[in-house]
C-alpha cells in the first residue's frame, strides 16, 4: 500500500488572530445599500439637482433684486436680460422670483402629499393584509370602488363644497383616494410577510397585533415604501400643474409653476419664455424624482447586493 509522503504536510499555525479573521468588513444593509446608490451616477446626479432646486425654491427669491408680487408697468412682457434674468410677465413682475415662490407650492403639494398617502396606505394596506378573511375582503372592495372615482371628478367636488381654491383644499383632494395605490402595494407586501416565524415568535410571546404591524411587517416593506414615495411625489406634482392648467388648481393671488404655465400659454407664440421657465422646472423635477426613484430601487433590492 502507497503511503503518502510526509514532506507533502505542513502544519498551519492556528493563531487568535488568524481564526477571527474576517474576510471582509461587516456592512450593514443601509450602509450597503448608500455604497450602491453612489455607484449609480445617474441616481446621484439626479439628488444633486433635486437638492438644488430645493435650495433655489427656499433661497432663489433673495437673490432677485425684484419683488414677486410687485411689478414695474414700464417693464412688462420683457425677454430675458441681466436686469431680469428669466424675463417678466404681462404685469411686469419678475419671473426668475415668482418661479421660486412658485416651486414652493409646487414641492409643498408633492412632498406632503406623498408623505400623507405613505401613513394613510400604509397603515390601511397593513391592517387589511394582517386581519385577512372578510374584513380584508371588505376594505379591498372599498378600495377598488374608491379607485373608480375620478381624481379629476374629486378635485372639482372639494372644491365646490369648500368654495375655495387654496393649498389645503389641493392636498386634501389630491390625498382623498392619492393613497390607494400605497393600500395595495403595502397590502400585497404584507401577505408574504405575516406567516413568517418572526411573527409567529411575536404572536406566541402575545406582542399586541398593532405593535406588530407597527414594529415588525411596516419596517420590513420600508425600502418598498421609500421608492414608492418618491415614484409618487412626481405624481402630485404634475397632477397640481396639471389642475392649475385647467384653471381649477390653486388660485391667485397664490400660485405654482402649473399656474404660471396657465397663464403664459395664451401668449406662448409672443412670449415663450413665460411658458418655457414654469414647463421646465416641472420636467426637471419630475425627472430628478423618477431617476431618483429608479436608484433607490436598485440600491435598496437585497438580491441585488453583492
Amino acid at each position: 500500500m502507497n503511503q503518502i509522503p510526509l514532506e507533502k504536510f505542513k502544519p498551519i499555525p492556528a493563531g487568535e488572530k488568524d481564526s477571527e479573521f474576517l474576510a471582509r468588513p461587516k456592512i450593514t444593509y443601509w450602509s450597503d445599500a448608500w455604497r450602491r446608490f453612489k455607484q449609480n451616477k445617474i441616481a446621484l446626479a439626479a439628488l444633486i439637482m433635486l437638492a438644488v432646486l430645493i435650495f433655489m425654491v427656499a433661497f432663489g427669491p433673495i437673490l432677485s433684486s425684484h419683488d414677486f408680487e410687485k411689478g414695474v408697468r414700464t417693464d412688462r412682457n420683457l425677454s430675458p436680460s441681466a436686469t431680469y434674468w428669466f424675463g417678466t410677465d404681462e404685469l411686469g413682475r419678475d419671473i426668475f422670483a415668482r418661479i421660486w415662490v412658485s416651486g414652493r407650492v409646487s414641492i409643498i403639494i408633492g412632498l406632503v402629499g406623498a408623505f400623507i398617502s405613505m401613513v394613510v396606505g400604509s397603515v390601511y394596506g397593513a391592517i387589511s393584509a394582517y386581519a385577512g378573511g372578510a374584513l380584508d375582503n371588505l376594505m379591498m372592495r372599498i378600495v377598488e370602488v374608491l379607485s373608480s372615482v375620478p381624481y379629476l371628478l374629486v378635485v372639482i367636488l372639494i372644491q365646490v363644497y369648500f368654495k375655495e381654491r387654496n393649498l389645503a383644499t389641493m392636498i386634501f383632494a389630491l390625498t382623498l383616494t392619492g393613497w390607494l395605490g400605497m393600500a395595495r402595494m403595502v397590502r400585497g407586501q404584507l401577505l408574504s410577510l405575516k406567516n413568517q416565524d418572526f411573527v409567529m415568535a411575536a404572536q406566541t410571546l402575545g406582542v399586541s397585533s398593532r405593535k406588530i404591524i407597527l414594529r415588525h411587517l411596516i419596517p420590513n416593506t420600508l425600502s418598498v415604501i421609500i421608492v414608492s414615495v418618491t415614484f409618487a411625489i412626481p405624481g402630485y406634482i404634475f397632477s397640481e400643474a396639471f389642475l392649475s392648467y385647467l384653471g381649477i388648481g390653486i388660485a391667485s393671488p397664490m400660485t405654482s409653476w402649473g399656474a404660471m404655465a396657465s397663464a403664459a400659454q395664451q401668449k406662448f407664440l409672443f412670449y415663450p419664455y413665460q411658458l418655457f421657465f414654469p414647463s421646465l422646472m416641472i420636467a426637471l423635477t419630475m425627472l430628478s424624482f423618477t431617476l431618483l426613484g429608479d436608484g433607490l430601487r436598485d440600491a435598496l433590492d437585497p438580491r441585488l447586493r453583492q
